[in-house]
Formats: C-alpha cells, sequence, structure tokens
C-alpha cells in the first residue's frame, strides 16, 4: 500500500488525542537524537582523535566530508530504496547500519579504517530521516503535525547541546573510542525497539520518477537555494564541527573548557528557531535570509579577528543568529517549488547543501588551519556565509513564485 494511501487513511479518521502516540514519537526523538549524535560527536572529540592517530588538522577536517559524502548518497536514493522496503524495516537498517558503523569508528586504528567507518555512519543515518517523517505524519492526525514534528526536531537541537558534555562526560573515565562505541550499542539497541514496538510504517514509499529529477536539476532557482541552503548549514553545523579544535589550537584553550564553551553556546539556538520562524512570518523569508547572513557572517568574522580573552562572545552570539536561518530557508524553498515535487526538491538540496556545508567547510577550516591559521580560515567563511546577503537579493519574491 502506498504513502499517499495510507496518508489519507490518517486524515479521513477522527482525531485521536496527541498523548496516545507519544511513546512512539519519543522512540524515533530518541532515534533521531543518536543518529545526529553519531554524526556531530567527532567535532568535540576531534583534539583528542588528532594526537590518538597522529592526524592533521586537513586530514581531521576531511573526516566531516566523508560523513557528509555517505549521508549525501543515501538521503538521496533514500525514496528509492524505501520503495523496495517498507518505512519501519528501513528504520530498523538504519539503526543496525549506523551502530554497526560507530562500533567500527571506536575500533578504528587509523586515518583510512576511520574514514570507511564513518562514510558507513553517514550512509546509514541517510536512510532515516523521510521515513521517520512519514511514520509521523501517518501516525498522528494532520491536526497535531506541527506539534509531533516539533518534539522531533528538538533531537539535533539538543544533540548540538549534548554532544560536548557527553564527550567529555565519557572521556573522564574512558577514551575517545567508548563514546562511539556507547553511540552505536545505543542505535543497535534502538533498532531493537523499532522491531518489537514500532507497528506503524508498514508500508513502502513511492519511488520518485527520473523526469522529476531532470525537472528540478535544470531549474535555475534549486541550484541558488542548494547554494544558500549550503551557506545556512555552514553557519551551523560547518562551524560546529571545527570550534572546539579551533579554540583548543588557536586559542590555548583546555579541551575541557572548549567544549563547555561550544555547548553553552548552543542552548539559545533551540528557543532562536521559533523567533526565526516568527520574524520569516512578519517580515518575510528574503529579508529575514538577507539579515540572517549578513550578521552571522559579520559574528563568525569577529571569532576569526577576536582575541583569545573575548573570542567567546561572538561565539555565543553568532549560533542565536545563524539558527533563524532555517525556518525562512524552507519557507522560500517551498515557494521556489512546484507542491508535486516540494519533498523531493527538499530530499534533493538538503543532502546537496549537506555535503557542501558540513562536509566541505570543515575540510576547509582544517586544511586552512594547517597551512596557515584558524584565524584565517574562519575569516574567509565568514566572507562566505556574508556573501549570502548579497546574493538572497536575487530570489523571487512571494508573489513572483506563485505566478510561476
Amino acid at each position: 500500500m502506498g504513502w499517499k494511501k495510507n496518508d489519507q487513511l490518517r486524515q479521513d479518521a477522527p482525531s485521536a488525542p496527541f498523548f496516545t502516540g507519544i511513546g512512539f514519537l519519543f522512540l524515533l526523538t530518541s532515534i533521531f537524537f543518536v543518529n545526529f549524535l553519531g554524526r556531530i560527536v567527532l567535532s568535540p572529540l576531534l583534539p583528542e582523535v588528532e594526537a590518538d592517530l597522529n592526524l592533521s588538522h586537513a586530514e581531521a577536517g576531511s573526516l566531516f566530508l566523508v560523513i557528509s559524502a555517505g549521508y549525501f548518497i543515501s538521503l538521496v536514493g533514500s525514496s528509492f530504496f524505501s520503495a523496495r522496503f517498507c518505512h519501519r524495516h528501513t528504520l530498523m537498517i538504519s539503526g543496525c547500519a549506523v551502530g554497526a558503523a560507530l562500533i567500527g569508528v571506536s575500533a578504528s586504528p587509523g586515518y583510512a579504517s576511520m574514514g570507511s567507518a564513518l562514510f558507513f555512519v553517514g550512509l546509514g543515518a541517510g536512510l532515516y530521516l523521510p521515513s521517520a517523517i512519514v511514520m509521523i505524519t501517518t501516525t498522528f492526525h494532520q491536526n497535531h503535525w506541527g506539534k509531533a514534528l516539533a518534539v522531533h526536531e528538538l533531537a539535533p537541537n539538543i544533540g548540538f547541546v549534548a554532544a560536548p558534555l557527553l564527550a567529555e562526560g565519557v572521556m573522564y573515565s574512558f577514551s575517545w573510542r567508548a563514546v562511539f562505541f556507547f553511540l552505536g550499542a545505543a542505535s543497535l539497541v534502538q533498532a531493537g525497539l523499532v522491531f518489537q514496538f514500532a507497528r506503524g510504517g508498514d508500508f513502502c514509499g513511492e519511488p520518485p520518477r527520473l523526469s522529476s529529477f531532470k525537472t528540478i536539476l535544470s531549474s535555475p532557482s534549486f541550484w541558488l537555494m542548494v547554494f544558500l541552503f549550503s551557506l545556512g548549514i555552514s553557519g551551523t553545523l560547518g562551524l560546529f564541527a571545527m570550534l572546539p579544535v579551533f579554540l583548543v589550537n588557536g586559542h590555548g584553550f583546555e579541551r575541557a573548557s572548549a567544549n563547555g564553551v561550544v555547548a553553552l553556546s548552543r542552548v539559545a539556538g533551540a528557543v532562536m528557531v521559533f523567533f526565526g520562524g516568527w520574524l520569516t512570518d512578519r517580515l518575510g523569508p528574503k529579508r529575514v535570509l538577507m539579515m540572517v547572513f549578513f550578521l552571522s557572517g559579520c559574528a563568525t568574522l569577529f571569532i576569526g579577528l577576536a582575541p583569545s580573552a573575548y573570542v567567546v562572545i561572538p561565539i555565543f552570539i553568532q549560533p542565536v543568529i545563524a539558527v533563524c536561518f532555517f525556518p525562512a530557508g524552507f519557507a522560500i524553498l517551498s515557494q521556489t517549488s512546484s507542491p508535486d515535487l516540494r519533498n523531493l526538491v527538499v530530499s534533493v538540496t538538503v543532502p546537496l547543501a549537506f555535503l557542501t556545508g558540513g562536509g566541505l567547510i570543515p575540510t576547509l577550516i582544517g586544511t586552512l588551519g594547517e597551512i596557515a591559521s584558524f584565524q584565517l580560515a574562519f575569516v574567509f567563511v565568514a566572507l562566505f556565509i556574508a556573501g549570502g546577503g548579497f546574493i538572497s537579493v536575487f530570489l523571487p519574491s512571494a508573489e513572483a513564485s506563485r505566478r510561476s
């Protein structure tokens, strides 16, 4: 039975109370939390990983590109995968793949083996999100979608705060390898819980038509949005990935202090993303994007130029601004894509942007930190992000988007 039919059945049914499905929602949110942590926890561990495996800054930064490459491939191909396997089985396969790969990372003796294991972490993680969204929207009535998706989206926002704290907590008694091992074991347990308790998602997705990909890839507005989303992800995940090693090697912070600063700097982001949504409704997404890119770029510039005594200040300011990109970004993305292609546009735009912002940008920061300085790397990325404010001028207005 296809997704549309199941979804229609759900929407025609009487609206059940939201809390009847809360246990299932918490299970999915916990899976997303571990899935996300598995992809970002390398950041607070990077100083230790560099020392233990004798990696250069460029090699360390490129590990994020490896994760992003695996994530990109599986997220783009997830619709084909879920068309062959049901959504519940896709979640189980994703959990097992991520768990086994993370345990593989914990046993890696060098750069090549660690890179290979991290590629499979990304590959397994990318299968999760599309099927999880389908399962949420077919488990809850449409009246409860906003609440259910908001709960689910807490996972990455809390993950940014939890990753440095988890890393330091585990490394107090164990090595960095134990962090990956514990997360891998948790992912395997969650896959078992999905098998045992999840009862939704026993249907396959609809495979996308190749002609739809051709239509999307030939659109200039699509590539403009890929570029802008790359900047948005650069200002959040891209900088987060390299901040601990920047503070340790560029400003002489102790590793624990650096991770504490990075964790605390992300607390306000979970609240500010709602402010970004309100601001988007008030001013329009185009204006919000112009402001966010310019202000986030300026804050990133100050991170690169500030002396050690004051560098913490822009580190706290920058993520508060940067997270406001996403409500406006997804609003613009929806405006510039037709309803019948909207879900496919999102599934192609996000992984391409993630590959750039979450992969190439950390690699660039690590490389420039190796051959020049981390300060120069952050200045370069700041100019890159601020440039998005000028590029946003070329976005179509809401009225023009509706006419097209």
